[in-house]
């Protein structure tokens, strides 16, 4: 559900923003922003739920530069946006995680086909995953409203505000950059899906390690022309027969999910700019986050 909360800080801050140096602007300087048929989807998703005229609003913001960091991590993304106070503005935007069984079922669904599996092992967004989301029963964007929830330190009470809105835009760019930040949005990281897939698409053992050696000594129900000759074409006629088809999968699925590995400096984004001296130190914290999660 979008949830707002009002937070006043003093009086109302003057129209004008202020400029922020180094920040993060859109590669687009004018027209549409998405460019990948999995971004655009984002963004008319937003838009089906009437934030189309609202998050037009945060257009300019994100193309000149008003958004000082982006963070993704599992259902949640974070932003810092200079608006016409002297301290940014923290800006969320929150997705319901798909659980770990949905997961499981998704991760079998796209074994099952070997182009899926193969498009997304080369780094590629299939088009008709989303059809595969739904015949589980589940979406790849939020589906209604009820699974996004948007905040903003902002005094505006509006859904998106701008600082929200600039945030939507670079978040569609970030999907079009690089499409597994989606999954990760919505619970499985790159490293873990596609481990996932290369396990289910792996050949499998045979049951029985007496049923071959490894030779191809004859049993005399060979076929005419030469010793083993029959077997050996039975052999590759069952190989081209199974190469497309999915291996067995384990009987037994893992009951413990692997958690999603997340930035050790996050925790940083959630929090209420850090301020020292008149001047945001949050930047300033996040090598020592990092280095004190390095093993």
């Amino acid at each position: 559900m979008v949830e707002r909360t009002r937070h006043w800080h003093g009086e109302r801050p003057s129209s004008r923003p202020v400029r922020v140096e180094g920040g993060l602007t859109l590669r687009s300087k004018r027209g549409e922003v998405a460019r990948t048929w999995w971004s655009r989807r984002f963004v008319e998703v937003l838009e089906s739920f009437g934030m189309g005229g609202r998050l037009v609003r945060g257009r300019a913001y994100a193309r000149t530069g008003q958004v000082m960091s982006l963070s993704l991590s599992t259902s949640l993304v974070v932003a810092l946006v200079m608006g016409s106070r002297a301290e940014p503005y923290r800006a969320r935007i929150g997705v319901r995680r798909i659980d770990e069984d949905d997961w499981t079922r998704i991760e079998h669904a796209l074994a099952d086909r070997a182009v899926f599996a193969a498009k997304l092992l080369a780094g590629e967004m299939p088009a008709e995953i989303e059809d595969v989301f739904a015949e589980q029963g589940l979406t790849l964007f939020p589906g209604t409203l009820r699974e996004l929830s948007m905040d903003c330190t902002c005094p505006d009470w509006e859904v998106p505000c701008k600082h929200l809105a600039a945030t939507c835009y670079l978040l569609a760019e970030a999907f079009d950059r690089d499409p597994f930040e989606i999954l990760a949005w919505r619970g499985r990281s790159r490293e873990d899906l596609l481990d996932r897939l290369r396990e289910l698409r792996a050949p499998m053992h045979p049951d029985d390690p007496d049923e071959t050696d490894g030779t191809d000594e004859p049993d005399g129900s060979e076929e005419p022309g030469g010793p083993g000759g029959g077997t050996a074409a039975a052999s590759r006629d069952d190989r081209f027969e199974s190469f497309w088809t999915r291996p067995k999968p384990a009987s037994a699925l893992p009951d413990i999910p692997e958690p999603v590995p997340g930035r050790p400096d996050a925790l940083l984004d959630q929090l209420d700019p850090l301020v020292l001296a008149g001047r945001s130190i949050t930047d300033d914290l996040r090598p020592f986050y990092r280095a004190i999660a390095e093993p």
